[in-house]
């Protein structure tokens, strides 16, 4: 049975990673989602895409150079047209506070060094612990230095590999970190190399999946999960169960 899940809670409904959005996910049903993290100047998990804030928020500079106090007063809804309410950037912590509706996380961590993993990872495995929500996430990441760490030091929660291009084989990679999940660009997406992955155990997650007649086709690959930015209309379309 496939699974959905909200691509940044229903980036093509709200301003995508904000609570608004989130909410939209659940309205439709769809109480799986996958939302992206950086690190804030004093280490707090921020829920948003890019490294910096120029396109969701309109105004330059990084992420990791403020804190998450100030953070948190940003409106991020500027790249969502015709939206007019404000939507501050969340926290990862305001995220599992207001919302005990979702049933799993994707939590894709846009990381890079070593050391930043190890920051993010335990900031994540804290914030879980906390919440009660070991069952209930999945840490996503394109990041090998990231999955390699997850994997050298025993982490706890499982882990995915984000493939976009498939340069080298991705069940081969995702097999070598430890993976539980493999999340997939859909043009990567064949009914063998589904079938490949799942043999090995891996869960087969499909992004970014917004045209109805993709989303059946997807179904009848028999794929895992598929990530949308529609969840209205991916129920609507497919009736799928959360």
């Amino acid at each position: 049975m496939t699974l959905l899940y909200g691509h940044r809670g229903a980036r093509g409904e709200a301003p995508e990673n904000t609570l608004p959005s989130f909410k939209k996910s659940i309205d439709a049903g769809v109480t799986r989602v996958e939302l992206d993290l950086h690190l804030s100047s004093d280490n707090q998990l921020m829920v948003i895409h890019d490294p910096t804030l120029q396109r969701t928020t309109g105004l330059r500079g990084k992420v990791a150079q403020h804190t998450a106090e100030k953070l948190q007063r940003i409106d991020a809804s500027k790249s969502f047209a015709g939206w007019h309410q404000p939507c501050p950037i969340p926290t990862l912590e305001q995220l599992f506070s207001a919302m005990p509706e979702i049933q799993h996380y994707q939590l894709e961590v846009k990381s890079g060094s070593a050391s930043q993993s190890r920051i993010v990872l335990q900031a994540i495995k804290h914030l879980v612990d906390r919440f009660a929500l070991a069952e209930k996430v999945v840490i996503t990441s394109a990041s090998r230095t990231l999955l390699r760490y997850a994997k050298q030091s025993g982490y706890p929660l499982p882990t995915g590999l984000v493939e976009e291009y498939g340069f080298l084989d991705p069940i081969k990679n995702a097999s070598r970190y430890g993976c539980k999940y493999l999340i997939l660009n859909w043009k990567l997406c064949t009914s063998k190399r589904i079938r490949q992955a799942q043999q090995r155990g891996l869960h087969v997650s499909v992004w970014t999946v917004n045209e109805p007649e993709l989303m059946r086709r997807l179904v009848d690959m028999k794929v895992d999960s598929i990530i949308t930015d529609l969840p209205h209309l991916a129920m609507k379309t497919l009736n799928i169960p959360n």
